[in-house]
């Protein structure tokens, strides 16, 4: 173990155990001896950035998401892959993004990861055309998936414990709540005032700042003394995987779901996935450690995540192309008609904790989830002829309200009882099932309201909003689901006890 001064000359290293490696996270040490050298939050500032830019990046697309539609000329099924490309990326390659920051050292993943998503988000804005775009937007995907559990490893690590734990933490999710309000209002605004392309360009800057500050501040890391191993296979056939039934899905209202492409691509996929589960099972390093499975608050939080996951996605999806194609909208105006769900999404996540106090855990889960399946259903009863007040407002503040505290507690319910060695890769395992669940989603709504659209009996805005109420109303069914498994969510103490146990 090599110790370091608060200037960074020499710096406490915990080696950690294999699990931890999978996410790139390491323990704290068992002392607070580091305590001298955890006030300085310089560090912080940069891995923050990057975090901001992350969510930014989810965020801000969707509102430009029908200039880019009128620009680019995209399909409907074309401009799915615009979120899809990325969150599919983001979500296949999480979990492979932290064993690479343990194996190539963190500082050094991070600040090239960084910088690649820089570049993704410049190449993003210059896109000639609609598969260079896609392409761009997989790139930021990747490079996002290594970026951000890069930045929380290298946050963990400096801050160990005690209130520069819980300081660091706590800037974490306020930044990571401020970047998807950001991104709402800054996607109208941009889009409005400088066109579609200025949603990518605003990246870059961040990006800049975030890499100068990080030559100076960020500290880093010796290497492991014996370099653990990368599970390709499992990185290869999970990524594999997701992308084969995510392309089935999203392809199925062209080539129909009883196609022989459509079947072809779904079985394939899904052998994929079969073939993942028994390499890992073999792995002496797998990706993905099987037995946490075994942990029934683990099983049902990622269950439940992935539904929550698609819902989310087709929500922020489809809101902003009823506004404006239907309503008629500018972008501007679809930014601040959805500032009250963000906002109020980010208010309830910070009273989660004094409502479990006082409901319970699976209480707050359940009715969370019925609210957020009551507003998602309100929007499936969005007229032609719409108003914000009227028909908007109300199921925004419900959505906001039910997703905030249900995000929060299923994050909290996947790291509940598994052992301190095995959180960082149960916190990855339900950023992936919440990532991915929004992909498969958002191709299966894509599908569905594609398929309303095409059949509708008056063409234009009628058909349109036809096509947009039934996939609120099949968003509405999946957070439904996941409500009645939170039914039979594991009862788990008051939100004032630690998540996670000390058991070997």
């Amino acid at each position: 173990m090599v110790t370091a001064t608060n200037e960074g000359a020499r710096h406490e290293e915990h080696v950690p155990s294999a699990s931890w490696r999978a996410w790139g996270v390491e323990p704290a040490p068992a002392s607070s001896s580091a305590g001298a050298s955890v006030g300085d939050f310089r560090p912080l500032v940069p891995l923050a950035l990057a975090q901001f830019a992350v969510v930014l990046s989810t965020s801000i697309v969707n509102v430009a998401l029908p200039s880019i539609h009128s620009g680019l000329g995209l399909s409907p099924t074309g401009l799915t892959w615009v979120v899809n490309a990325y969150v599919l990326a983001f979500g296949g390659f999480l979990l492979a993004g932290g064993r690479a920051a343990d194996i190539l050292g963190r500082r050094q993943v991070f600040m090239v990861s960084l910088a690649a998503f820089g570049i993704a988000s410049l190449a993003a804005a210059l896109a000639p055309g609609a598969g260079s775009l896609i392409a761009a937007r997989g790139l930021q995907g990747v490079s996002a998936a290594v970026m951000s559990p890069s930045a929380l490893s290298i946050a963990l690590t400096r801050y160990p414990d005690g209130d520069a734990r819980r300081v660091a933490l706590g800037i974490w999710g306020g930044v990571s709540g401020a970047g998807g309000a950001a991104g709402v209002i800054a996607g109208g605004l941009l889009t409005a005032t400088f066109g579609w392309r200025s949603v990518f360009v605003v990246a870059v800057p961040v990006v800049v700042v975030a890499l100068a500050m990080s030559r100076s501040w960020v500290v880093p890391s010796p290497r492991p003394s014996e370099r653990p191993a990368f599970d390709a296979p499992g990185t290869l056939l999970v990524t594999g995987a997701l992308g084969l039934l995510t392309y089935g899905l999203a392809g199925a209202t062209h080539g129909g779901w009883l196609s022989a492409r459509t079947i072809g691509l779904l079985v394939a996929g899904a052998l994929l996935l079969v073939a993942f589960v028994q390499v890992e099972r073999r792995s002496a390093a797998p990706l993905v450690h099987l037995h946490i499975f075994a942990n029934p608050s683990v099983r049902f939080a990622n269950a439940a995540m992935t539904l929550v996951g698609g819902a989310w996605m087709g929500l922020f999806f489809f809101l902003p192309l009823y506004q404006q194609q239907v309503l008629g909208y500018g972008p501007l105006r679809t930014g601040l008609t959805q500032l009250p769900l963000a906002v109020t999404l980010m208010a309830a996540s910070a009273y989660v904790r004094r409502i479990t106090e006082r409901m319970g855990t699976r209480k707050t889960l359940v009715a969370s989830l019925l609210l957020l399946t009551v507003g998602l259903a309100w929007f499936g009863r969005v007229p032609v002829e719409g108003t914000f007040v009227a028909h908007l407002l109300g199921p925004s503040l419900l959505v906001g309200t039910g997703l905030g505290i249900a995000s929060v507690e299923l994050t909290r319910l996947a790291t509940h009882g598994v052992t301190l060695a095995e959180s960082g890769l149960a916190s990855g395992l339900v950023s992936t099932t919440r990532q991915c669940g929004g992909a498969i989603g958002l191709a299966l709504l894509m599908s569905l309201a594609a398929s309303r659209i095409g059949s509708a009996a008056e063409p234009g805005v009628a058909a349109l909003t036809e096509g947009y109420r039934a996939a609120f109303l099949a968003a509405s069914l999946l957070t439904g689901l996941a409500a009645l498994l939170a039914l039979r969510a594991p009862a788990l103490p008051a939100a004032l006890a630690s998540p996670v146990t000390n058991n070997p």
